[in-house]
């Protein structure tokens, strides 16, 4: 399973953002969005979601909710 913060930053490079790109495009600070990539902010409020999934064009819920897809060939 991927975390929110692996989404967040597939999805950030995915745009070619840095982290401070995205930090002054969605006014959520640098140090935040490091925190939530990094794992160290395990739970982000939906208000700060809202404003990254908005400023990188996903809906809130392919954010908050994304699951890797299982490998069904492995085993």
């Amino acid at each position: 399973m991927t975390t929110i913060g692996q989404r967040l930053r597939v999805l950030r490079l995915g745009k070619g953002f840095s982290v401070n790109e995205l930090a002054k495009r969605s006014k959520v600070s640098k140090s935040y969005i490091s925190n939530i990539e990094r794992g160290v902010q395990k739970n982000p409020s939906l208000i700060i979601m809202s404003k990254l999934s908005k400023t990188l064009e996903v809906p809130l819920e392919d954010l908050v909710s994304f699951k890797m897809e299982e490998e069904s060939d492995v085993k």
